[in-house]
This record gives structure tokens, C-alpha cells and sequence, in this order.
């Protein structure tokens, strides 16, 4: 190899590192290096419903991300959200098209935690930030029992829910948060739909449990989209400033929200 050749691929691995270091390069499911959404352009944010597919509690959400100036769509599930959870994240693609912009933020309630996360580990150079909201990404007992009880009655998004799932260990595997996006995972310490519900956190992800920041507050799973903590943990969260670990001294300040 000629000096000048070895020059020039020393630089170009230079440059490589230089853009891992600076968040510019994420690493897709395959491992391959991708172009990674930039954390300054607000995107639209595709608000995804869990199972059963209702989008009321999403639509109060969506309208408080409108009044603070972001483009918010809340994505309609075919089979109300309890068929395969990769034919529901396959129509994530449709709607960030559509949705247009640089890229997407992506907002999964319950199950729809678990459908964003399908979808951002194989485009994570179109996802800039991802917020969870009582997702089970690592199983509920509440679908195993019903897997176990009465099957017949477990369609196939409950079952893919089942702790040890095929789909969750798949999506489990390695790295749990893809790079590209920054990620934030919220529960509730009351949740009695994702049990336990710290199947809710994600490594490396900021975790927040509503609780260590509020103490007081009582909000059940199916309160998280409509509370008022939860809102200004998500506008927060959307912003174009890193996502960090809120306090309890940031309590009053978010519940605002």
C-alpha cells in the first residue's frame, strides 16, 4: 500500500471516530453504521397506542404536544393493536412518510412502547428520540396467565407479551437501546396491567418511575397518558435538550406540564 493510500485511510478513521464520538454515526440491528438523526430538528412525534389499539388517552397527549408546536399524529393499529407486534411496527414506516420531516420522535404507550422499539432498531437513523410510557419490554405476567389460562383467548400480541417471548428476546438481545436516539422509559410504581412494572425499564435508557420523582403521585397504567407529571416529562423529554434523569426537586415544575 502506497504512503499516500495509508494517509488517506487514516484519515477517513479519524474522521469515522470523530462522528461515533459526536453521536453523528449509530449502528443499526445488523451492526452497520448509519447516519443518526440530528437532536436539533424537531421532527413530527408518532404518539403509538398499546394493546387493544384505543387513541383517546393518546389524542389528549397528542393535543398538549400540538399547543407546544409539534406536529403530533397518533398511529391507528390494525386488529386494535393485539395482532403480530412487527406487522404493527411495519406501519410505522408508512406513517413517518407521511408524517415527513427529518426524522420522527417516537412516543409508545403500553405495548406501543414495545412497537417503537421494533421499528427504531431497524431505522435508527429516521428516530430521534424515543419515551415509553409503561411499556412491558421485558414481558407482563398479566399476558402470561392469560397465555396459560386460556389461550384461545391470547391473540398473538398477547403472547408475543409473555415474558421470554421469541419477539422480546429477540429485542432483547445485545443492546437495548439502539444508538441514534436518545431513549426515556417512564413507569409507575402502581402499574397493575405491566407486572412487574419495572418490566417497564430499559438499560440504557434515562428510567424514570413516576414515584421517585413525585412521591406522592397515584397514577395507574391506564393514567399515564393523561397525567399531568407524565406530560411534563414528555415535553421535557421532546425538547431539543439531552434528555436527563429528573429529581424530586423538579416534582412541581413538571407536574405543570
Amino acid at each position: 500500500m502506497s504512503p499516500s493510500r495509508r494517509l488517506l485511510l487514516q484519515v477517513l478513521a479519524l474522521v469515522v471516530a470523530a462522528l461515533v464520538v459526536a453521536g453523528l454515526l449509530a449502528r443499526g440491528r445488523g451492526g452497520e453504521q448509519v447516519q443518526a438523526a440530528s437532536q436539533s430538528d424537531l421532527g413530527p412525534v408518532l404518539l403509538v397506542p398499546g394493546y387493544g389499539g384505543a387513541t383517546a388517552a393518546l389524542e389528549t397527549l397528542a393535543v398538549t404536544l400540538r399547543a407546544a408546536g409539534r406536529t403530533a399524529v397518533v398511529v391507528r393499529l390494525p386488529d386494535e393493536g393485539t395482532g403480530d407486534l412487527r406487522e404493527s411496527a411495519a406501519l410505522l414506516d408508512a406513517a413517518a412518510t407521511a408524517a415527513g420531516g427529518p426524522s420522527v420522535d417516537l412516543l409508545g404507550y403500553s405495548a406501543g412502547g414495545v412497537i417503537a422499539r421494533i421499528w427504531a432498531a431497524d431505522h435508527p437513523e429516521r428516530v430521534r428520540r424515543v419515551v415509553t410510557l409503561g411499556s412491558p419490554h421485558h414481558g407482563t405476567r398479566v399476558a402470561a396467565v392469560a397465555a396459560a389460562l386460556a389461550p384461545g383467548a391470547c391473540p398473538p400480541a398477547c403472547q408475543q407479551l409473555v415474558p421470554g417471548s421469541g419477539l422480546l428476546d429477540e429485542l432483547n438481545e445485545g443492546d437495548e437501546t439502539p444508538d441514534g436516539p436518545q431513549w426515556m422509559a417512564v413507569w409507575t410504581k402502581q402499574d397493575e396491567t405491566v407486572t412487574p412494572p419495572e418490566s417497564a425499564r430499559l438499560d440504557g435508557a434515562v428510567n424514570v418511575a413516576l414515584q421517585d420523582v413525585c412521591p406522592s403521585v397515584n397514577v395507574p397504567h391506564g393514567g399515564l397518558p393523561t397525567s399531568p407529571l407524565v406530560r411534563g416529562l414528555v415535553l421535557q423529554a421532546l425538547s431539543t435538550a439531552d434528555i436527563d434523569k429528573p429529581s424530586s426537586s423538579d416534582c412541581r415544575e413538571l407536574s405543570q406540564g
